[in-house]
């Protein structure tokens, strides 16, 4: 970069139309200045250079340093890069490298010789090492980039705020519908500028989106019948289509929707017996069941409103159920999350300190406990509002003496200061620990592959329960925020709000930790052999499976040989202006001489202004006004307008953002030719007058992503040293070549690499193994409350297996007509009502076995039964019933697992059933589902 000070005797006429002209404190001009010998003195370290270095970074020195300020990183092969220049950092006894500009650099007709005391410094030790860049990040796994970073002011609206995932596809909820990626599409190059999508997307994997709709909090995948269920803002549940056509460039609409909530719908999941579960604020938890949402899903799209009566009359609200005579056993408080706990057959509402039970068949309420596992008898208790008093803000009056003298104005002046910073420090104080008193909130819960809940709070712990709601262990690998879950196989991925992403093995022991995104991680979803992880800014990206493994040094070494490929260098001329304005106004001829004349090859404009407007009353009320959120004046608004005018705003130059506290004021303008590659800015301030909380004295600060690089800019206005500040206006150019990657290009290479590399295909063909294992029985008769035990062993001497129970479908038994039995599936492949399976899940240790109990259970309705008699021979739960239960067995790190077809009949009449040894086909009524059953009781790999 070059650094330069730019000030011609041409312009004094102009700028000195600045009212009031602030007094001369030198004599000399600044090029008279300039033309004085540099001092003799060397240029002074920052004093952190001498501080003894921490054991990390004295170990740079033998391995590089990465500082992730971007979502990725750029190398130069470890050293630093300038036009043709080339440093490596070796250079004996220098602390910092002198950078030049390109010879061929254009500099403009403002180009004059390099001022010594403004080159531009770097390089040295320590913390001041020029970070090493790298075409893809060395420290931590390559993955899959589905939907780069995208700038956060072209998202408003359009926020991305959960996804889930399939085998074949991945789902995204955001602000304004639900959007569709396919799988077999994710290495495709995006559509890029000017391709059809919105920005933002422009490096985006191709996807589909939905119509506009209220925005999105929660999404569920129903495989067994093709739908997507998504739970809105505005209280409804929208059900969409899986299967959506390629050929159709529209907007997708929903297939069904409903008023489930009349707040917004948190969370909603299907039991084990497909039924589908919501809640909302209030503690209201609601069933929909599925025998509604089948015949809803039924009817055809001109009857929709038949779909929507019919599924809001049979809701059943679980909270009136468990009221009697008006005390309620559970919390008013808002129910966050549902966890649907396949296993035992169970449902777990999460608030924020407190858990509840349910039974997924009775809808029986069967346990409330607190985050620390005590159990709760009752729940429902008035919020006491805080009743403490802050004896800081108690008011006393005295009535002054006669003989006391009245204040001056300096005096109350500093009396009001001093006021409204003690104020300042009180509320941060009280916000402080308003904060810290909701650490124990849980903030994520998932269902591991053994059977165990693991919840996640604010402080970063997580918790280990058993099936039952009792506290088995606890672990802490990260202090940040625990955001939210996923499992695949028997590992557990846990997300934080630093970005990091951990993964635990089923004890709660740490295997990997590496940091996914440059801001918090909010969902994370498991399908395809990816783990996707959905950062705050909207980026989505998918980690393999096999991470950290092997596989990521084949990929890193591939895609670091393709670097010259979706390698990119981009030029940006930047303008930084500052003035001491001495609460001033400046004319139009003024801005236009100091900045407005020389942005001509600019793309960024920075301008840092200093005094805007004083006084202890200004800055008492700036002072109060920060405590609540707000800043800016009206001066400070006639300036940001005075010199959006010089730069010509709106037509060449868009501003981009402010920030001013108290009399300091820092913006931001960048040319509409670069607009799409500047973004997500962010501003800070900090005071450091009075109490250091009034802002005469402080800094403002402004950061900025440009072409996925991180910028910073602070503007200080601090105590003078030796003799006043100045305050004539100064302007520098910073000439900056930013190297950057095509997101796009490199997600095709990736492709290319996955696909052709020989020893990448047999690793992902390795992680196809499924351990042998087998059933006891593949046919079970069941009578009035019988139980059978079916045993599943797993004949692998080294690997463990995953086993899930599903039901691929149930029917009516046919006698009389000799047709084959129609088997139709639940929601989610749920168990039918008179069928109980336990444990429906768990993991099987090499040469082991588990047990699992069938069990017959008695199902009415008040329809199909009357004090306890049968109304019909011909009613369902009075005849002969048949399930096929799919018993899906993988690896604990298997992307395809094996089925094995279990049929069982329940025989209500008590007569001798003989069941059909051959095994049923489901693929036709399941509507060619991927589970296939086996035709032997040894599962074969697909």
């Amino acid at each position: 970069m070059d650094y330069r000070i730019i000030k011609e005797e041409a312009e004094e006429e102009a700028l000195a139309s600045l009212v009031p002209s602030p007094p001369h404190r030198k004599t000399q001009s600044f090029n008279q200045q300039f033309d004085e010998k540099p001092p003799h003195h060397q240029i002074r370290k920052h004093s952190l250079d001498e501080v003894r270095r921490s054991s990390t970074l004295a170990s740079a020195t033998e391995s590089a340093v990465y500082f992730d300020s971007s979502d990725d990183e750029f190398s130069t092969g470890g050293a630093i890069l300038s036009g043709d220049s080339f440093f490596d950092g070796s250079s004996a006894g220098e602390d910092y490298s002198v950078v030049t500009p390109p010879p061929n650099a254009l500099v403009g007709d403002d180009s004059v010789e390099s001022l010594p005391e403004f080159i531009g410094a770097g390089g040295g030790a320590g913390i001041f090492k020029v970070p090493v860049r790298a075409a893809v990040h060395p420290g931590r796994p390559p993955c899959l980039e589905l939907r780069p970073h995208p700038l956060r002011e072209t998202q408003t609206g359009r926020f991305l705020r959960n996804v889930a995932c399939t085998e074949t596809q991945l789902w995204a909820g955001q602000e304004n519908g639900v959007r569709l990626w396919k799988l077999e599409d994710a290495y495709v190059a995006g559509c890029g500028v000017g391709g059809g999508v919105e920005r933002g997307d422009e490096d985006t994997a191709p996807f589909r989106e939905s119509v506009a709709t209220s925005p999105t909090l929660c999404l569920v995948a129903d495989e067994s019948n093709k739908v997507l269920w998504s739970g809105h803002k505005d209280g409804k549940i929208r059900a969409w289509n899986m299967d959506q056509h390629d050929d159709d460039s529209d907007p997708f609409e929903e297939r069904i929707s409903w008023q489930a909530h009349r707040g917004p719908v948190n969370s909603v999941v299907i039991s084990s017996y497909g039924d589908m579960w919501s809640c909302s604020e209030g503690g209201v938890i609601k069933i929909w069941p599925w025998d509604s949402l089948e015949k809803s899903l039924l009817l055809k799209p001109e009857e929709k409103h038949m779909a929507t009566m019919l599924v809001e009359r049979s809701a059943i609200d679980l909270r009136s159920q468990v009221t009697v005579n008006g005390t309620c056993s559970l919390s008013s408080s808002e129910v966050k999350y549902l966890l649907a706990d396949s296993v035992r057959a169970k449902v777990w509402a999460v608030q924020s300190l407190s858990f509840s039970i349910w039974d997924a068949r009775s809808k029986d309420l069967l346990k409330v406990f607190n985050v620390d596992g005590q159990v709760e008898c009752r729940v429902d208790t008035p919020h006491v509002q805080d009743q403490q008093v802050d004896d800081e803000m108690k008011m006393k009056f005295f009535s002054p003496s006669k003989k006391e003298k009245p204040q001056g104005f300096l005096q109350r002046s500093r009396n009001a200061i001093m006021g409204a910073a003690g104020a300042v420090r009180r509320v941060a104080s009280r916000s402080a620990g308003a904060f810290l008193e909701d650490t124990r909130k849980t903030e994520a819960i998932v269902l591991a592959a053994d059977g165990t809940i693991w919840t996640g709070s604010m402080s970063g712990q997580i918790v280990q329960w058993d099936g039952n709601g009792n506290r088995l262990r606890d672990v802490n690998h990260h202090h940040r925020p625990v955001l939210c879950f996923c499992t695949f196989g028997d590992r557990i991925y846990v997300g934080y709000a630093s970005g990091y992403i951990q993964v635990l093995d089923p004890d709660g022991k740490l295997i990997a930790s590496w940091v996914s995104h440059n801001e918090p991680v909010i969902k994370l979803a498991a399908g395809g052999g990816f783990v996707f992880s959905l950062a705050s800014h909207g980026g989505v990206r998918g980690w393999y499976v096999t991470s950290p493994g092997p596989l990521d040094n084949i990929i890193r070494t591939e895609l670091s040989r393709k670097e010259s490929s979706y390698a990119r260098q981009d030029n940006v001329r930047i303008l930084i202006g500052t003035w001491n304005v001495g609460q001033g106004r400046a004319s139009h001829d003024a801005l236009m001489s100091w900045l407005g004349s020389v942005t001509s090859d600019v793309g960024i404009v920075v301008v840092g202004l200093q005094e805007v407007e004083m006084g202890a009353g200004f800055l008492a009320m700036s002072a109060a006004k920060e405590t609540v959120g707000l800043e800016g004046s009206a001066v400070g608004q006639w300036w940001i307008d005075a010199i959006g005018k010089a730069l010509d705003e709106n037509n060449t130059f868009e501003r981009m953002g402010s920030r001013q506290l108290a009399g300091l004021l820092i913006s931001l303008w960048a040319r509409k030719e670069i607009r799409t590659h500047v973004g997500d800015l962010d501003v800070a301030a900090v005071p450091c007058g009075f109490g250091r909380a009034i802002g005469n004295k402080g800094g403002v600060g402004l950061r900025i992503r440009v072409y996925d690089r991180i910028m910073c800019f602070v503007n200080c206005h601090l105590a003078a040293h030796l003799e006043a500040s100045d305050h004539k206006p100064v302007r520098c150019k910073f000439h900056a070549t930013i190297a950057h990657v095509d997101k796009s290009v490199r997600r095709q290479e990736l492709g290319n690499i996955i696909t052709s590399n020989e020893k990448i295909r047999s690793i992902l063909e390795d992680l196809k193994f499924v351990p042998e294992t087998s059933v006891s029985t593949n046919n079970i008769v069941l009578q009035s409350q019988d139980t059978v035990i079916l045993t599943i062993r797993n004949h692998s001497t080294t690997s463990k297996a995953v086993f899930s129970i599903l039901c691929g479908g149930q029917a009516i038994v046919r006698d009389d007509d000799g047709e084959e039995s129609d088997y139709t599936p639940r929601g989610s492949f749920g168990l039918p009502r008179w069928l109980e399976v336990s444990p429906a899940g768990g993991i099987i240790k090499p040469e082991g076995s588990v047990d699992v109990k069938v069990h017959h259970e008695e199902f009415y309705t008040l329809e199909e039964y009357v004090d306890g008699i049968p109304q019909n021979w011909w009613c369902e739960d009075a005849r002969d019933k048949e399930a096929i239960l799919m018993v899906n067995i993988r690896g604990s790190c298997s992307t395809t697992w094996t089925s094995h077809s279990v049929k069982v009949r329940h025989c209500y009449s008590g007569r001798v059933c003989l069941l059909d040894p051959k095994p049923i086909n489901l693929t036709k009524n399941l509507g060619g589902s991927r589970r296939h059953p086996t035709d032997t009781r040894r599962g074969k790999s697909r």
